[in-house]
């Protein structure tokens, strides 16, 4: 939406603003129930309205649109059906990971939201390619979408409020990573049935214009509140995804993060993207892994971003790259890498918090049941 109407509708509601990826921000929001973990609670069981308007939506038109996202996307692009979207990874020549995003088909475009604050990474690094790409003859283009509101109604009833919204509209027979234009309180709107949360949910982009006075109708209902930074953060973490430049960077392999599953069957065959020497090499051989990014439970504190992990002689063989005290299930827990002979679920290990050392169990992810939509 609108920078000042986005800023001003976050102040009316109480947003605690912080900088994050070069906007201002709503870490929390006002009153009782504007904190971390009352809205996060509230999303698992009803419904939670974030802005996401700092996120990059970009768009490719062109014949060969698709082929030329292979050229620097991990996924199966040219199979993706219309109307569907995956998450997929931008990796460097060196197999690290410039990014990670959604790439929707939509029908006449494909669709791709990347990380806010990244536009002077990832758009330069595309923009190369495509200029290889164009000079062999490829047809493609590419609209970076400016001034245009997101925002994300997360929960197990968001699909009740979007049903209000959109009369008619069958959601029954909209899967969970799903794309349509969809008429939303008379505004027409990109949807996607996606999130960040583990929740069932929906992305919404809308223009800039209209963004604040559908969010506002959106928050309005009896279902919604307005969530912050704070609790998006808890909630993914909870859900075991990854949160860039904490969870995975530049220097970390999709194989490493865990992110083989984003890697399509026939692209760990041809390759024809940037580190693929390097990516298909960790595939074949798995000697090659060093480390892998692993969830963990702790006893005491919760760890946070940057303590060491020790194991039973004292050597430090790990990181932890996020941490939280989980609001759900009352557990401090976490992201880290350890060393591959540490990465089994059960592993007890040590964490340094603070000057203190405490137990660190491996543990699988999710830390809560994931509940995506897989139809009716």
């Amino acid at each position: 939406m609108c920078i000042r109407d986005r800023y001003e509708l976050n102040r009316e509601l109480g947003g605690k603003m912080v900088e994050f990826g070069g906007w201002s921000m709503p870490v929390t929001y006002g009153g009782k129930q504007g904190g971390i973990m009352p809205t996060h609670l509230h999303t698992r069981e009803s419904a939670g309205l974030f802005d996401v308007s700092h996120m990059v939506p970009v768009r490719f038109y062109g014949r060969d649109r698709a082929r030329f996202l292979e050229t620097f996307l991990v996924g199966d692009i040219q199979e993706l059906p219309e109307n569907m979207g995956q998450l997929s990874n931008i990796p460097n020549h060196q197999g690290g990971l410039i990014d990670d995003c959604i790439c929707t088909n939509a029908g006449d475009h494909m669709y791709l939201v990347i990380n806010a604050g990244h536009e002077e990474k990832d758009l330069p690094h595309i923009e190369a390619l495509m200029a290889d790409f164009k000079a062999n003859g490829g047809d493609v283009s590419m609209e970076v979408a400016e001034g245009g509101g997101l925002m994300a109604l997360q929960g197990p009833k968001a699909v009740d409020v979007m049903e209000r919204f959109c009369p008619g509209f069958d959601f029954g027979s909209f899967p969970f990573m799903g794309g349509r234009w969809i008429e939303v309180d008379n505004a027409r709107c990109f949807v996607t049935r996606s999130g960040y949360t583990g929740e069932d949910g929906f992305e919404i982009g809308v223009s800039g214009d209209k963004a604040a006075a559908l969010a506002t109708a959106l928050l309005d209902q009896p279902e919604v509140l307005p969530v912050g930074l704070g609790a998006r953060d808890s909630l993914r973490l909870e859900a075991g995804l990854c949160l860039y430049g904490n969870d995975m960077d530049d220097t970390t392999s999709p194989i490493e993060a865990g992110l083989l599953w984003t890697i399509g069957k026939r692209r760990r065959q041809e390759g024809g993207f940037p580190g693929a020497d390097v990516i298909l090499g960790q595939i074949a051989d798995k000697k090659l892994v060093t480390r892998k990014r692993v969830g963990f439970v702790t006893e005491g504190a919760p760890a946070r971003e940057g303590m060491e992990i020790l194991n039973d002689e004292g050597r430090v063989i790990g990181k932890v790259t996020s941490g939280v005290m989980a609001p759900s299930i009352k557990k401090p827990v976490g992201m880290a890498y350890v060393e591959k002979k540490y990465f089994k679920s059960g592993t007890e290990l040590k964490v340094q918090v603070r000057k203190k050392l405490q137990k660190l169990t491996v543990t699988k992810m999710p830390f809560v049941p994931a509940n995506y939509y897989r139809g009716a």
